[in-house]
């Protein structure tokens, strides 16, 4: 499938009121035809665009296993599904105003984004840690006091660094890029020190740049945190849907093999293996199945 080009669309949307939501988005999607599913640009190996610029990924791939049940629940074998890129900035407003219908990427889930939005079962845990150039001396943020670092704006991690650094007074200068990419491209080229962001997606950013043995990714991580599908809030019965179709794939073990597929082996654009084994709390959430979010 080829990502629609709704860049025009993506600024009105933004500048539209809140989406009146006055029927589920079962009901939206069994009306319109049609289904609307985010995808991120960088976010490897969640979301992203391989090398032909067409999305894919572990969290997309579960998307599309969504939109089949999706498609069994309304009776629209002949669903159309439309493809939305969307940024760290844009994600909630594009999807409180209609213009997507559900977000499968690399997104916190948290209390304060709760308050704006819904989370499935959550599918992966992360810690905040740091994209630095091979040989940097740079093990924890103290180690960045007095530097410049960067991180992508809109993120949890941003907060997260610019609160850290109020706090223990670091004198860092903190920098806002507007996605992943250009956020590790201020660190190859010298504008940043240190990229601080998810550990896994910092491993993909590395192992998809030009020369990844120029980088490395150091430090502990900062605070663990839950990624979850995010839908629009008040609306039960696609919470539902999801959910089941999530617990359905770690019941059975298919959860576990797309696992594999996306963070044990050579992934596309080229074939590196992230070599990412599940974190316990993620090992722990197979059979939990909370979506307790972050605080």
């Amino acid at each position: 499938m080829r990502p629609s080009c709704l860049t025009t669309l993506s600024l009105l949307a933004l500048a539209a009121p809140a989406f009146a939501q006055t029927t589920g988005t079962l009901d939206k999607v069994k009306q319109s035809g049609a289904i609307t599913l985010a995808y991120r640009e960088s976010s490897i190996p969640f979301s992203y665009l391989d090398d032909k610029a067409q999305p894919v990924g572990f969290g997309h791939e579960i998307c599309l296993k969504i939109v089949d049940e999706v498609k069994k629940a309304t009776g629209r074998a002949d669903l159309k599904v439309n493809l939305q890129a969307v940024t760290s900035a844009n994600r909630i407003p594009l999807l409180q105003n209609g213009t997507i219908d559900i977000e499968c990427g690399s997104t916190t889930n948290n209390s304060a984004r709760g308050k704006q939005v819904q989370f499935a079962t959550n599918y992966f845990y992360t810690g905040t840690k740091f994209l630095v150039k091979t040989g940097t001396a740079v093990k924890s943020l103290d180690d960045l006091k007095g530097k410049t670092i960067v991180s992508t704006t809109g993120t949890t991690n941003f907060q997260i660094l610019r609160n850290l650094n109020e706090e223990k007074k670091l004198g860092i200068e903190l920098l806002g890029a507007k996605d992943h990419a250009e956020s590790a491209l201020m660190v190859e080229t010298g504008r940043a020190v240190a990229f601080g962001m998810d550990d896994i997606l910092l491993y993909g950013l590395r192992a998809s740049s030009q020369n990844p043995a120029s980088l490395a990714v150091v430090g502990e991580p900062i605070q663990v945190e839950p990624y979850a599908i995010m839908l629009r809030k008040d609306d039960p019965a696609f919470k539902k849907l999801v959910d089941d179709t999530l617990a359905s794939l770690m019941r059975s073990g298919e959860f576990s093999k797309l696992y594999t597929k996306w963070f044990q082996s050579p992934i596309p654009p080229k074939g590196i293996n992230l070599s990412a084994p599940m974190s316990p709390e993620l090992v722990e959430n197979l059979k939990a199945l909370s979506d307790k979010p972050a605080t």
